[in-house]
């Protein structure tokens, strides 16, 4: 059976078209005599789209997706402009019950502080209730005594955690009941096909394969999801066979096996990305050009192992120093006599973020064929903490046109619940390189709204005959619509295969 989309544009025209969709792909695009379109013998599907564009659907190449969907459940602390100003927030919440027997808050930036995030800070206004507040960038814990207790860091003196103790109190916060998790995870599924939303990249901190196969199984059909694999679990992902781009059997085409994700470093507002310069303030301390998390013989182990198997790297890096070392791993793979029908398989992979690069490293992204997996928004974020931590660097910083012109392949995503998963504004922030009314930041690294699209859609800034039937209906043309018409996009309809997951026609 064939759905006919009349009426329809596509990106950049104003022509008026007829698609037809069917098997779950794009049949034909053009005039389709009114009499088939109606379905008379075949029992076809009309829909007039009135002039709406028709656009491949989007992916967001970079989520924990858990953790955005419980976002919403906690306490927000993004606006805080101080540790006093966050307690403030923490008191406020326990003064008015509800918390249970725990709290937890989410979206602090404390790069910019006046004052410093303490244990004491917290616990003048927690008591004995557990407090543990996450860090916007992910890479910082900010706990109580009380919290500090039960996660095993009773004599930890700032309460401040970084990278790995972090990531572990994360992973223990996140033990929500199966069927609420599940239930919360349905409810963002279809919000992000609201937006457009296709697919993402599922990189949540944890082995989530089961996970994913209840969820679909219990009905969640909203997006494709392609799950990330972490170095705890590669041996378990190897041993059972795993291989990126395999199709996981029972979830109705919609799971995939993802990347292997390995974090190499840390994060530019908790001062931890590792770069060739220290930071301001911090000269001479220890750590003072951030954190290197694994080192660079341990990396090229992972990724030789990950690899040989099949599984495409997916390497965290963000400092300059970083991504050189992440681009090094990649180069010796490369070049290595070891070479298997795995390894050329598995693609060359990606470094997710590349936030600041040497500039004789932004060509070798394209000699190599590494994707450059980036999140616009986060400059939106992190432009004024740039400006003060990298100082004098912040024209290599968030590079995409430099990327894009050199011949790499950008692949955007937001890092939700990071920024926002929503595609949109992920372009907004790419093309614009602004949010609400200031100058842009660099306006030399924007891209275009092409450019940005494709970056969002797996490399398609248009719809073709022969194409998956993966697409959304939007009310602007998003080859000529303002910045601030993009961040706002309003989406009429999301399809996957030629099934609408979001219909608002």
């Amino acid at each position: 059976m064939s759905l006919f989309l009349h009426n329809a544009r596509l990106p950049g025209s104003d022509d008026l078209l007829d698609l037809e969709l069917g098997a779950g792909r794009v049949r034909r695009i053009g005039y389709i005599d009114p009499d088939e379109r109606a379905g008379r013998s075949s029992g076809a599907t009309t829909l007039d789209l009135a002039g709406r564009w028709v656009i491949p659907g989007l992916w967001d190449n970079h989520v924990h997706f858990s953790q955005w969907a419980q976002t919403s459940r906690r306490l927000d602390v993004s606006s805080a402009a101080s540790a006093a100003a966050a307690a403030t927030l923490v008191g406020h919440r326990l003064t008015a019950g509800g918390s249970g027997e725990s709290l937890v808050g989410f979206g602090f930036r404390d790069g910019l502080w006046p004052d410093a995030p303490g244990r004491g800070v917290l616990d003048a206004v927690s008591g004995s209730v557990p407090v543990v507040l996450v860090s916007g960038d992910l890479h910082c814990c900010w706990l109580n005594s009380a919290a500090l207790a039960r996660h095993g860091f009773a004599d930890h003196p700032t309460g401040l955690l970084r990278e790995d103790d972090c990531f572990a109190v994360q992973r223990a916060i996140d033990t929500v009941d199966d069927a609420v998790m599940d239930a919360w995870a349905d409810e963002a599924a279809h919000a992000a096909a609201a937006r457009g939303v296709v697919g993402v990249v599922d990189l949540e901190m944890t082995w989530n394969l089961e996970h994913w196969q209840r969820r679909m199984a219990s009905g969640t059909d909203s997006l494709r999801v392609e799950f990330g694999i972490y170095t705890a679990d590669l041996s378990r992902a190897v041993g059972a066979g795993l291989r990126t781009g395999d199709l996981i059997p029972g979830t109705g085409g919609l799971l995939t096996v993802g990347p292997y994700k390995v974090i190499t470093d840390g994060s530019l507002n908790t001062r931890t990305a590792y770069c060739f310069d220290e930071y301001p303030g911090l000269e001479g301390q220890p750590g003072s050009r951030g954190v290197l998390n694994v080192p660079p013989e341990a990396l090229l182990a992972h990724l030789r192992t990950a690899v040989s198997a099949g599984i495409r790297p997916a390497v965290h890096a963000i400092g300059d120093h970083a991504n050189a070392l992440a681009l090094d791993a990649f180069e010796e793979l490369n070049t290595g006599e070891e070479r298997s029908a795995g390894e050329e398989l598995a693609g060359p992979g990606s470094i997710e973020h590349a936030q600041l690069l040497a500039p004789s490293d932004i060509p070798r992204f394209a000699r190599l064929g590494v994707v450059a997996s980036v999140q616009p928004e986060h400059a939106m974020d992190d432009r004024d903490v740039a400006d003060r931590f990298w100082a004098g660097r912040t024209d290599r910083a968030f590079v995409l046109a430099s990327l894009l012109n050199a011949g790499v392949h950008l692949a955007l995503g937001s890092d939700a619940p990071v920024a926002p998963l929503d595609p949109w504004v992920t372009m907004a922030a790419a093309v614009g390189r602004s949010r609400a009314g200031r100058e842009p930041w660099h306006p030399e690294q924007a891209i275009s709204r092409q450019a940005a699209l494709a970056a969002s859609a797996r490399g398609r800034h248009t719809v073709a005959v022969g194409d998956v039937a993966d697409l959304a209906v939007v009310e602007i043309d998003p080859f000529t619509a303002s910045v601030d018409d993009l961040r706002r996009m309003p989406v009429a309809a999301t399809l996957i295969a030629g099934r609408f997951t979001h219909n608002a026609l």
